[in-house]
């Protein structure tokens, strides 16, 4: 399913364009899904409408070729993300964080880019949103992007300063002093990691000693370590 019977790259399966029927279960199972997740007991729910997936999908004009209320103007397609952030705002209790992950750019000519997140940030913080997630890409297979390290951090800056909500920075995000930099500068309110985490499990506990913090070791481990 998608919002338009257009596929990422050639060979790729063509999606079925979502009807009214389909955009309401969406809406219906984030719904759903969140509940689970509060019964499970998690403590932050976050909207993954960045990388291609479904949300993004209608946010850009190149997977987006509807002519209906979802697609066309910066308005419509924005419509499915806000109508879903609202629904899950309004499920969740009211003293558990909502965060939304957007691609803020497609890196790619006639896509979605940073002033379309702007925009999207500045409706999502009224209705009950805590925090944007800033990440990029996904709707195209070969992005026009060079790749350096926090190279995705002015986009956290931006959305942060524009749209008066918080942010948090990811991309190339590997040392504790760069990632205590961002925050110390006001370019993000949270730095959000991930493949540094699995090439090094103890990144927390070793970023503690960088940066001159008493090592929370958990109590097994800390058996093992030289006082």
């Amino acid at each position: 399913m998608g919002p338009s019977p257009e596929p990422f790259t050639v060979g790729w399966q063509v999606p079925i364009a979502l009807d009214e029927a389909g955009l309401k279960q969406v809406k219906t199972e984030f719904v759903d899904s969140t509940r689970r997740a509060d019964r499970c007991g998690y403590d932050i729910i976050e909207i993954h409408a960045a990388h291609g997936y479904l949300l993004h999908q209608f946010h850009s004009p190149i997977s987006n070729q509807r002519t209906d209320d979802y697609g066309g103007s910066l308005e419509n397609r924005m419509r499915l993300t806000l109508r879903v952030a609202e629904r899950l705002r309004g499920t969740l209790p009211g003293d558990m964080p909502l965060f939304v992950r957007i691609s803020c750019t497609d890196w790619a000519e006639g896509g979605w880019d940073i002033a379309d997140s702007v925009e999207l940030a500045k409706r999502l913080g009224p209705l009950g949103v805590d925090l944007i997630d800033c990440s990029s890409g996904g709707t195209v297979p070969k992005p026009n992007v060079t790749m350096t390290p926090g190279y995705m951090v002015p986009f956290a800056r931006r959305i942060r300063a524009e749209a008066g909500i918080k942010t948090g920075a990811v991309g190339l995000i590997t040392e504790p002093r760069q990632a205590e930099a961002i925050l110390t500068a006001g370019d993000a309110d949270l730095i959000f990691m991930g493949r540094e985490l699995l090439r090094e499990p103890y990144f927390a506990i070793k970023a503690q000693a960088a940066l001159g913090e008493h090592m929370h070791w958990p109590v097994q481990y800390g058996y093992a370590v030289k006082k």
